[in-house]
């Protein structure tokens, strides 16, 4: 029996479909299989064995062309600008993007009363009011120039690859030319990885933020990590940036691997959430010489990470305190340490309540409670009880946020 080019599941329910349950059917015994419980038969065709199948399903997912990178240049796409192939809209590529700033990791996806995304994505009026209260000066200074789509905060993984890629087409189109628009594509194969960063660079990302891959974290040695990353960079688009999270993924990105990818071409940096300050100053100088960028994965640490180095930093609480954050960020830059001390304390107990503690559910309530759309999650994730929206409310104020 030939598989062809269907999938094992269609193999399987194409074959069944065929097969009349009689009363009492005559198979080969070595192709019945006694149902439990019942003393009922079932027939099973004779199916080849599934062992050695991965090789038959090479190339279903058609791979870029490896693009290489001129020696000369870093990111250095071959055009100036790109065309967006279906809206024929042109979005200037930088060279070499600076990651230096603020970014909100934007929170959510598009809510609908059925915890779906509708096709044709009309809830996204509700992120669009949120961007445009961005815009319009909720939150202020360099935090507006750019945004991060499907960050941590961004439920990616309860988001199926089209609903991912469409998300980031949308905000794309919700936001002015000069904003630079960061889309988190990581995937657990590097094959998958490939194609939805060149999907959403197509959709309008100008840089992607890859997750490290993590299902198999007992065997994602320093090796793997560095091919995955290699091969990846090697064939996106767009310019690849990082992302180490131990928090959620039990990994955090051995330094030495850090250093090493640093020197590729199409790697521009890495945001560190690991909150290990003297990692993050060591790679801030052990990178210096490649044109890497380190970015803070927290607000908790933003200062810190700042004395050390960095050179901006991509936070879950700039979706609710965007201008504090700014400010923190302001007063550092202007030499005002004890002032930005004194904030950076007061940011500290309200990033750990929407982060470690209360999660994205806790997120959405703040943004709700300070005049953005928060809205609610996706399953399985839960809304706040009553009992924990009052502790977080009382985290907030206590804090002078609320």
């Amino acid at each position: 029996m030939s598989l062809g080019p269907l999938r094992v599941s269609n193999i399987f329910d194409s074959e069944y479909s065929r097969v009349k349950l009689d009363p009492d059917p005559i198979w080969p015994d070595s192709t019945r299989t006694r149902l439990p419980g019942s003393g009922r038969t079932r027939p099973v065709p004779d199916y080849p064995g599934l062992a050695g199948l991965d090789p038959s399903l090479a190339g279903l997912y058609p791979c870029p062309t490896t693009r290489v990178w001129p020696d000369s240049t870093r990111a250095r796409l071959p055009e100036s600008s790109r065309t967006l192939p279906e809206s024929g809209r042109i979005r200037p590529v930088p060279d070499y993007p600076s990651l230096a700033g603020l970014y909100p990791s934007l929170a959510g996806h598009p809510p609908v009363p059925t915890n779906r995304l509708h096709p044709d994505f009309a809830e996204m009026v509700q992120i669009v009011t949120s961007i445009k209260e961005v815009n319009s000066g909720i939150i202020r200074l360099n935090l507006k120039k750019r945004y991060v789509v499907q960050g941590s905060n961004g439920e990616y993984v309860l988001l199926n690859p089209d609903e991912r890629i469409k998300l980031v087409k949308h905000v794309f189109q919700m936001t002015p030319s000069d904003k630079l628009i960061i889309a988190g594509s990581g995937c657990e194969s590097p094959r998958e990885t490939i194609l939805l960063t060149n999907k959403m660079a197509d959709a309008g990302a100008q840089a992607v933020l890859i997750v490290t891959p993590h299902y198999y974290k007992g065997r994602m040695t320093s090796e793997a990590l560095t091919k995955y990353y290699t091969k990846v960079a090697d064939e996106s688009k767009v310019p690849v940036i990082l992302y180490s999270v131990p928090a959620n993924t039990s990994i955090d990105l051995d330094p030495e691997v850090i250093v090493k990818l640093s020197q590729h071409p199409n790697i521009v940096g890495v945001k560190d959430s690991g909150g290990d300050i003297s990692k993050i100053g060591s790679l801030v100088h052990r990178t210096s010489k490649n044109n890497f960028q380190v970015l803070s994965g927290s607000a908790s640490f933003l200062l810190p990470a700042y004395v050390v180095g960095c050179v901006g930093g991509i936070c879950a609480l700039s979706n609710v305190l965007g201008q504090e954050v700014c400010q923190l960020e302001s007063l550092f830059k202007k030499g005002k340490m004890a002032e930005a001390k004194l904030l950076q304390h007061r940011l500290i107990a309200p990033n750990m309540a929407v982060t470690k503690r209360f999660g994205v559910a806790g997120l959405k309530k703040s943004m709700d409670w300070l005049g953005m759309y928060g809205g609610p999650t996706r399953s399985p994730l839960l809304p706040l009880s009553a009992e924990e929206e009052q502790s977080l409310r009382s985290v907030f104020r206590d804090n002078g946020f609320l």
